[in-house]
């Protein structure tokens, strides 16, 4: 009588935990073997014989270590044995066995790995004997069931998404389209899913599809119906009468199967395609990767980028750690070997509650429980005293988290879907490594408790409605990113009643509604948030507006992720500048800042005393949109902005045909420089005719033809200000033409650069609105905008264009902290080394500044230069900084101690 499947693999596990650690041939090579046939219910010695004598090649005896002839040959060797020379001398026994005798299977083994052969079908498979119960159907031939050919060790990948993505399209342009379909693919998902994971029996669910449904596929669509409503019957209310195949399916219940679809209709390219799914195998699915990769499947364009869009373990893990895990396991280590700690501690675990409310398909939420059931894991096996043996423990209600404690909040059906079938995903695996660590066979068939998900705009819904907030630990997840500036009608019709009551609302990122909605929330209570979100929200003049919100309202900051750079598990990565910042009202003590030396590196944490809405280790400073600089410094403005539709600007070329033309117009073109002119050594020209006299310009036929074309682009506007200004078209529409020489400061430069590059220019250039500035500055003022101290002060509160940085008046400069007093000795020492930085510069005159500061071609001279300068602004500020943490955090305390006493 041939055992259940699922015994079996019980059986295997129990197996391979008793022999997990033998290495002795001799002592138990005869043991291990019994052992193994009662896997499958079987005596060894009504199949099989050990020490079978036979002659090898050349007539020399041997003895077969066991031989079930007609069938199986197996060479059993001691542990770190050569499974190679075993199987070579298993082969020499060959010629001295009956040909009718031959077996099909050669096993070797060193007791922790073992190395099948099928012969008949030229096949080899190598596993662990932690592996054994995944592999167990390569023993039909010993158990007695049917042998079914062994699918590829693929794991579901993008192939799998590419697959199911042609069966979509063929689906939906067959009219089979909408809620309808994305829920048939969930289903075909879980049941792909299911067959590879021991929740139904191997190749059972593709078994029925080849067997039972007609090569057109005509037929497919209502077996698959009927294959739902059989998943959704418990056994017992099943007909008598049903198909015993549909039957032999477990009840799966979770109410997956519940909903009634229409009947999909199915072709043979559609059948082939669902079983061409059916021959990868899925037992090695990421369920954290399996949400958003078949997301995707549901768009061709979101295809062409599989999983852009969704966050990387890794990412995930840095909000969840600092947030709750770090501290459960700080909490568990403390327990040490104490029963009753461990079983408190435990039963905490079972109590915790976590929310995502933008959810997508579940990949904080997954990652999440996976964590939590792997530290209560770890909790029972020290609850054995460090052993996972089997004691006849009950695994089933030994085991507590479950995914009912997990709530989420999703815009989009289909992802809501995918959450919930892939957190069950994820329970399934985690009870399969319970499995093998206590040798026990655990499953939760029929699925009865469930996450708790549901479809809905999260800034609409009532999240207590979701999970009373009294029952609420934790708010964490990725809401959306969206500019303030590319916030559709929708979305800011979404935001309005968080935004509308704050000051200077109307800046805010989308994203900032996440934060001002969980704050709210969670007011007057201990729950903890955690999201990931682009740097904008503490950068620039966002700051002001949010975080002074926040915190008015009790919110403090205890962790947070300074700016990385964003990644994920698809190839086509999402180039996006983030930050993870975690708040409560609740106090913390120990505040964790993590900072990135390289932003597409790892971070290192240091503990902070307070961390500031810019996120570094200081006092809580918001930096206004000042008009003036806070320290006595020459005043920064913007270039000119002409509002010429071009006409007054030209290229070298340009320039000299226009000269030729007319030659008395050469003294009225000036060099032009905006951002790009200045950082790549461009040549632009401007025709500038605000000084000249009327009685000049009318002899200038072709230069009153530009004024003429100034005038007809400006009235043309639709701005009245622009229409205005057409009065006086020979002058821009701001004019700023210093008389000395001046620094010119781009607004916008790459953030792969260390130092913003800035210069002097003489007044014979005139420069565009697209770079700030300073008349009246030394080299002084060089040195120290030219600094580390004052690159990285931008780098941590500027805006960001993109990911260049955005530089600017009324944040960044206007409210940078100069040095109080610097000693003559200290100016004149910035002096010297600013001029050493210019000189060298100048050595490099054939390269552009864009040439001289790119990290990987700035010459070693200007490298040295900028050091020399950063020490001597350095020593002006009476100290010495080993990073940029070290920098910003004096700066922000030494501007509180300017807006408190002044400078």
């Amino acid at each position: 009588m041939l055992i259940s499947r699922n015994e079996i693999r019980t059986r295997a596990l129990a197996f391979s935990k008793e022999w997990a650690e033998e290495s002795s041939e001799n002592a138990e090579a005869k043991s291990f073997w019994d052992a193994f046939f009662n896997i499958f219910g079987i005596k060894r010695r009504t199949l099989a014989t050990f020490e079978e004598p036979v002659k090898k090649l050349g007539q020399k005896q041997g003895f077969i270590d066991l031989f079930w002839k007609g069938k199986l040959l197996v060479e059993h060797k001691s542990r770190g044995r050569n499974l190679d020379k075993a199987f070579t001398q298993a082969l020499d026994y060959f010629p001295g066995i009956k040909t009718e005798e031959h077996p099909q299977y050669v096993l070797v083994s060193d007791f922790a790995k073992f190395r099948l052969y099928d012969l008949e079908n030229d096949e080899q498979f190598d596993f662990k004997i932690s592996e054994l119960h995944n592999k167990i159907e390569l023993f039909n031939f010993i158990s007695g069931y049917t042998t079914h050919k062994v699918r590829e060790e693929d794991p579901v990948n993008i192939k799998a998404a590419t697959l199911m993505g042609d069966l979509h399209d063929q689906l939906k342009e067959a009219g089979y389209d909408g809620h309808p379909l994305e829920v048939l693919l969930v289903r075909l998902l879980f049941c792909l899913f299911a067959e590879d994971t021991s929740i139904f029996e191997p190749v059972q669910f593709q078994d029925y599809i080849e067997q039972r449904t007609a090569e057109d596929g005509s037929d497919l669509g209502a077996h698959l119906s009927l294959l739902f409503q059989v998943l959704n019957t418990p056994t017992s209310k099943r007909q008598k009468t049903l198909d015993e195949q549909l039957d032999a399916f477990e009840y799966i219940n979770g109410k997956l199967f519940e909903e009634v679809l229409p009947i999909s209709s199915f072709d043979s390219s559609m059948r082939e395609s669902l079983l061409e799914c059916c021959n990868l195998n899925w037992s090695l699915i990421s369920p954290a990767v399996f949400g958003s990769l078949f997301q995707s499947i549901m768009d061709k364009a979101e295809r062409r980028n599989l999983g852009a869009h969704y966050t990387s373990e890794q990412n995930i893990l840095k909000v969840i750690g600092p947030l709750f895990l770090n501290g459960l396991r700080s909490e568990f280590k403390k327990a040490g070997k104490n029963k009753k700690k461990l079983t408190a501690f435990q039963n905490k675990l079972r109590t915790l509650t976590f929310l995502d409310p933008a959810c997508g398909c579940g990949n904080f939420l997954i990652i999440a429980y996976r964590e939590l059931r792997e530290l209560e894991l770890e909790v029972l096996i020290a609850l054995q005293g460090g052993k996972a043996h089997q004691l006849q423990l009950d695994i089933k209600n030994l085991i507590k988290v479950n995914v009912d404690q997990f709530y989420g909040i999703e815009l989009e059906d289909f992802p809501a879907q995918i959450a919930q079938v892939a957190l069950w995903l994820m329970d399934h695996q985690m009870n399969q490594k319970v499995s093998i660590k206590f040798g026990l066979n655990f499953a939760r068939i029929p699925l009865r408790s469930k996450a708790t998900i549901i479809c809905g705009n999260a800034l609409h819904v009532d999240w207590s409605d979701l999970i009373p907030i009294k029952k609420l630990n934790f708010i964490l997840g990725n809401p959306p990113f969206i500019g303030s500036k590319y916030m559709d009608k929708g979305q800011k019709e979404d935001v309005s009643p968080y935004f509308s009551h704050i000051k200077n609302g109307g800046i805010l990122d989308y994203v900032s509604a996440w934060y001002i909605r969980a704050a709210s929330y969670i007011k007057d209570t201990n729950i903890m948030c955690a999201f990931v979100s682009t740097n904008s929200i503490c950068q620039g003049e966002q700051v002001g507006v949010l975080w002074k919100w926040m915190l008015k309202n009790g919110m403090k900051i205890f962790f947070a992720h300074r700016t990385f750079q964003w990644t994920n598990e698809a190839s086509g990565k999402a180039a996006v500048h983030c930050v993870i910042v975690g708040f409560s009202e609740k106090e913390v003590t120990n505040k964790l800042l993590f900072e990135y030396d390289d932003i597409k590196g790892d971070p290192h944490s240091k503990k902070a005393k307070n961390i500031n809405p810019y996120l570094v280790d200081a006092s809580d400073v918001f930096l206004d949109n000042r008009k003036k600089p806070i320290c006595h410094v020459p005043r920064i403005g913007i270039g000119n902005k002409p509002i010429d539709g071009g006409h007054y600007l030209f290229t070298p070329e340009e320039r000299d045909s226009f000269i030729k033309i007319e030659p008395k117009s050469e003294q009225l073109f000036k060099r032009w420089l905006g951002a790009k002119e200045f950082l790549n050594g461009y040549e632009r020209w401007c025709l500038w005719l605000g000084d000249c006299p009327p009685n000049e310009l009318r002899k200038l036929p072709e230069c009153l033809k530009r004024v003429n074309s100034v005038k007809n682009f400006r009235l043309a506007s639709k701005s009245s200000p622009t229409q205005k200004i057409a009065e006086t078209p020979t002058h821009f529409h701001v004019e700023n033409m210093p008389k000395s020489n001046y620094l010119v400061v781009p607004k916008v430069s790459s953030e792969r650069r260390r130092y913003i590059p800035i210069g002097f220019e003489t007044p014979s250039t005139l420069v565009s609105d697209l770079v700030f500035i300073i008349g009246d500055a030394t080299l002084y003022h060089f040195g120290i905008l030219s600094s580390m101290m004052h690159n990285d002060w931008m780098r941590s509160v500027a805006g960001r264009l993109k990911s260049d940085y955005r530089y600017s008046a009324g944040i960044v400069y206007n409210n940078y902290p100069w040095p109080k007093k610097p000693t003559k000795k200290q100016i004149d020492n910035i002096k010297k080394t600013a001029q050493s930085v210019l000189d060298t510069r100048a050595k490099h005159s054939s390269s552009s500044l864009a040439d001289l500061y790119d990290p990987l071609a700035m010459p070693s001279v200007l490298i040295k230069a900028h050091r020399k300068l950063d020490s001597a602004v350095d020593a002006a500020y009476g100290r010495k900084f080993n990073n940029d943490a070290q920098r910003i955090s004096y700066l922000f305390d030494l501007l509180n101690k300017y807006l408190n006493t002044g400078n």
